[in-house]
């Protein structure tokens, strides 16, 4: 399976001739490595609406017709603005929904959340099972202990992991969530966008691999890591 980092905290999951499309903040943001008008999507998932997250959502649904998977609340406003348009998956936390590619399961994290139009919902961590791999995209989140739960539900290949700091946690405590999630495999996310997010992610990565908790990719944004 092919992660390709879009920058910030967007994704792109490849497989079989699949592609999962995560947080498509494209439009407005300054490390994008491709434009909403050219990514291939056959489902969105989001974390929660914050405008960096949801970002191009509604222009890239209605454009290839995927459908969307968004906790609760957020996904009532989407189901507005998609009209009968593509399908939107209503899950709150603890919620899977499957597809014919694999499967999105809900879990928590702390954060704060309100979309640009005003509606309050929970952010979500999404662990992700496509093809034989199981992905974990952390959403943004604070430290907190429940990032170890995930894995009692099963091995988890590959953490998507914000680490800028200022509004989710920082490198220093990303390394203590590394030892609680348990993934083998960590990309950092959500830093270097913007000036309060900037951080050293190869010192993050050093940290990381000397304290014997994961191998960490550091992908430029449009890089690509196949797992």
């Amino acid at each position: 399976m092919d992660i390709r980092f879009l920058g910030h905290a967007c994704f792109s999951l490849e497989h079989d001739g699949t592609t999962v499309l995560v947080d498509p903040f494209l439009t407005g943001n300054p490390k994008a490595a491709a434009q909403a008008g050219d990514v291939a999507a056959d489902a969105i998932l989001l974390t929660h609406g914050h405008a960096d997250h949801i970002g191009d959502t509604v222009d890239i649904a209605k454009r290839t017709g995927a459908p969307v998977v968004a906790i609760v609340e957020l996904a009532a406003e989407l189901s507005r603005d998609l009209g009968s348009g593509p399908q939107v998956f209503d899950p709150n936390i603890g919620g899977t929904v499957t597809f014919d590619w694999g499967t999105v399961r809900l879990t928590p994290a702390w954060h704060t959340a309100v979309s640009p139009q005003g509606t309050p919902h929970m952010p979500a961590g999404l662990v992700i099972e496509i093809g034989d791999k199981r992905i974990y995209h952390l959403g943004d989140t604070a430290l907190f202990s429940d990032l170890a739960l995930p894995r009692r539900r099963g091995h988890l290949d590959v953490a998507l992991m914000c680490s800028g700091g200022h509004y989710t946690m920082d490198r220093f405590d990303g390394v203590v969530a590394c030892e609680l999630v348990g993934a083998d495999q960590v990309i950092p996310c959500h830093y270097d966008t913007f000036p309060p997010i900037e951080t050293d992610a190869q010192a993050f990565r050093q940290d990381v691999q000397q304290a014997g908790y994961a191998e960490v990719i550091v992908l430029a944004p449009g890089e690509t890591h196949t797992a």
